[in-house]
């Protein structure tokens, strides 16, 4: 309960920290609100928080609405006691511009479908129906309208709503994304993050570091590539896991793009994530 506890009161002080340092901000997107939309001709270009791990540290424009989804994702995972295959439909984030530098997101999973198999003794648990639900508050602490690096911090909570995961719990955490606009079209991305999650085989919960490590380029006009890196550390089981991830994003129309990639764990606990999404501003 002492570890919940300190989670949500990191979470909350991420949460209002940043109005408190940054509320007398005179940027011209500071003028406009949910209820007062930034005109299309001042709306910044359109970014987004996948396809990869590493977050954008942009905020959806002020009155504006973005939705992001997974459109089917496959995970794979593996314990030392089970292994996990999920098959996820329209994992999908819905993103509202609040205030120039704030945005609210509210993610949820559409449907949801889990099979867990014992190694020990090959027995075999299906399960499916809606998922979890997530908010998360973006706050742009730097370069969110101008300048070449931009950051904001993004905490979350994660409501254990899940009908295909029955052991699903309250997790939440606290990620910090920054951006750097590299010459000749070179994007670089990182990511520090620290979570509170749930253990895979067990209704336990433990503390992990998340570092992360992105770079993109246009390949051609409006289809993007994009190679990352990232690692975590689980604290309780002092169990380190890579990842090799590689994504392209295509640009359909404006304001509208789909993407295709894979998270690759490269140890045999490692998770292992094969995806197709797509991503929608209003």
């Amino acid at each position: 309960m002492n570890n919940c506890q300190n989670v949500f009161k990191l979470i909350f002080s991420a949460i209002f920290l940043p109005f408190v340092c940054f509320g007398q901000q005179k940027e011209p997107h500071q003028r406009y609100s949910l209820f007062n939309p930034v005109p299309p001709a001042l709306m910044r270009e359109m970014e987004t928080d996948r396809p990869d791990v590493t977050e954008s540290p942009y905020t959806v424009d002020a009155g504006h609405f973005q939705y992001e989804t997974d459109l089917v994702r496959l995970v794979k995972e593996k314990s030392d006691l089970q292994k996990t295959s999920t098959l996820l439909i329209n994992q999908a984030n819905l993103k509202i511009g609040i205030t120039g530098s704030t945005a609210i997101q509210i993610g949820f999973q559409t449907y949801g479908w889990q099979k867990e198999r014992e190694i020990a003794t090959g027995s075999e648990v299906a399960s499916n129906g809606i998922g979890d639900v997530t908010l998360r508050i973006k706050q742009n602490l730097i370069g969110n309208n101008h300048g070449d690096f931009a950051l904001a911090v993004l905490p979350y909570v994660k409501f254990p709503t899940s009908k295909y995961d029955e052991e699903s719990r309250f997790e939440g955490g606290l990620i910090v994304p920054m951006s750097y606009k590299l010459p000749r079209e070179w994007k670089l991305g990182l990511q520090l993050e620290v979570d509170r999650l749930k253990d895979l085989d067990q209704q336990a919960m433990h503390t992990e570091f998340l570092q992360t490590l992105t770079l993109s380029h246009p390949l051609l006009k409006g289809v993007d590539g994009i190679a990352e890196t990232y690692y975590t550390y689980d604290f309780k089981a002092h169990e380190l896991s890579n990842f090799i991830n590689a994504a392209i994003q295509m640009e359909v129309v404006k304001d509208f793009k789909l993407d295709i990639g894979i998270n690759y764990g490269i140890q045999d606990t490692a998770a292992k994530h094969y995806f197709i999404g797509a991503s929608y501003r209003l």
